[in-house]
């Protein structure tokens, strides 16, 4: 996967961060990060993005090593994101003929992060399909609003046949780091881009029209084998259809006994013939993960405790994130537990019930405290029905 490799005009000219352990403060990394950032040399010489902060050093060296003395005469913004847009204002004070290429929003947004910088001379805007013929090379253009921020465009080379795919197609974790593509790309679509599955979807059926060899993102390994066993991936994520038959149980409890019940629920599908389960502890669990997982699965179950007249906050967040992402086209069950009072129910329902297309099991499962002998049996009668559905 770190092979970084893409044909003897284009550069890949990125790095990785390998001791960065959380991306844009929230997201937990296992391996690092990588930020992409690619050089076309040719009659005109064209940077593709520039690079996080962290990694400026690293990255001019990379630059003036690819261009060997020549200067660059494009710099393409793919999207404002400060982790691919922070050093424009280095590049364009130290390349003063350089043009900048990017679209309307593009320059807006560029204004806003460089106050002190006078681009005006220097804007090279683009539009929907327009191409810049660079000698051996030309570079077709195609706006990806809201993927995940409405300035994103991203860039088909027509000779190599490359789709530069900004956020696109990207994955948590650094280049050198030998890992399979699909959890890690999962959570990072789930966890960024998920709530935008309508604009994905229109970024795709561009893409269908393209002849696509080569995928390079701004973060992750460039892709170039088997692209439609990635495609499909992000069409599955996008439409936010299911990727494989299963049941996440996912499980928030104070002190246990809700975490029993779970363990048992979990228990009573397996030996029902389940086609898979996976039991999640939302206070133990990366949220992000859970997230990503409670996509992957046909079905759901949401467990938890009851807290102050509402739900235990791990369930309570797990929730809104699935909201905020869009979370819908599911069939899922719940079970609730409260010691006098118990309102989880109630509260996880409500929220479902916002979500699109949501099939609800009836009736919720409630514990006194503890697992009783009738909740086991109630248990049994959830079981049959996700297995029915």
């Amino acid at each position: 996967m770190s092979d970084m490799t893409i044909s003897k005009d284009i550069i890949h000219i990125g790095a990785s961060d390998k001791n960065i352990n959380i991306f844009e403060n929230q997201y937990v990394l296992k391996n690092g990060m990588s930020y992409n950032s690619y050089l076309i040399k040719d009659d005109k010489n064209v940077v593709l993005d520039t690079i996080d902060e962290k990694l400026t050093d690293t990255w001019l060296e990379n630059l003036e090593n690819a261009l060997d003395g020549r200067k660059p005469d494009y710099l393409i913004v793919s999207h404002m994101e400060p982790d691919h847009a922070y050093n424009i204002g280095k590049l364009a004070k130290k390349y003063p003929g350089m043009k900048i290429v990017g679209n309307q929003l593009t320059f807006n947004m560029l204004a806003n992060f460089f106050k002190e910088m006078d681009f005006s001379n220097r804007k090279f805007v683009i539009r929907e399909g327009d191409v810049l013929d660079i000698g051996k090379h030309k570079l077709q253009f195609f706006m990806a609003p809201m993927v995940h921020w409405p300035e994103v465009m991203v860039t088909y080379e027509q000779t190599e046949k490359i789709l530069f795919s900004a956020d696109g197609f990207g994955k948590f974790g650094a280049l050198d780091v030998d890992e399979e593509w699909t959890e890690e790309a999962r959570r990072y679509y789930f966890g960024i881009v998920g709530k935008y599955g309508m604009q994905v979807q229109a970024l795709l059926k561009k893409a269908e029209n393209l002849d696509i060899q080569m995928i390079c993102p701004l973060h992750g390994p460039i892709l170039k084998e088997n692209l439609g066993y990635y495609i499909d991936k992000y069409d599955t994520w996008s439409s936010y259809k299911p990727e494989e038959e299963g049941i996440y149980i996912a499980c928030s409890s104070i002190y246990g006994n809700t975490l029993k019940a779970a363990q048992k629920l979990a228990e009573i599908l397996k030996e029902k013939g389940a086609p898979k389960v996976v039991l999640a502890d939302l206070t133990k669990e990366d949220w992000a993960e859970a997230i990503a997982e409670a996509f992957q699965y046909s079905h759901l179950v949401v467990a938890s405790s009851s807290y102050n007249a509402g739900v235990f906050p791990p369930m309570k967040q797990f929730l809104d994130h699935l909201k905020e992402r869009s979370y819908q086209n599911r069939t899922v069950g719940i079970i609730e537990n409260g010691s006098w009072a118990p309102s989880a129910g109630k509260c996880m329902k409500g929220m479902l019930e916002e979500m699109k297309n949501i099939n609800m099991i009836e009736p919720i499962i409630t514990l006194k405290s503890t697992m009783s002998e009738e909740n086991v049996s109630q248990m049994e009668e959830m079981a049959d029905k996700i297995l029915e559905i």
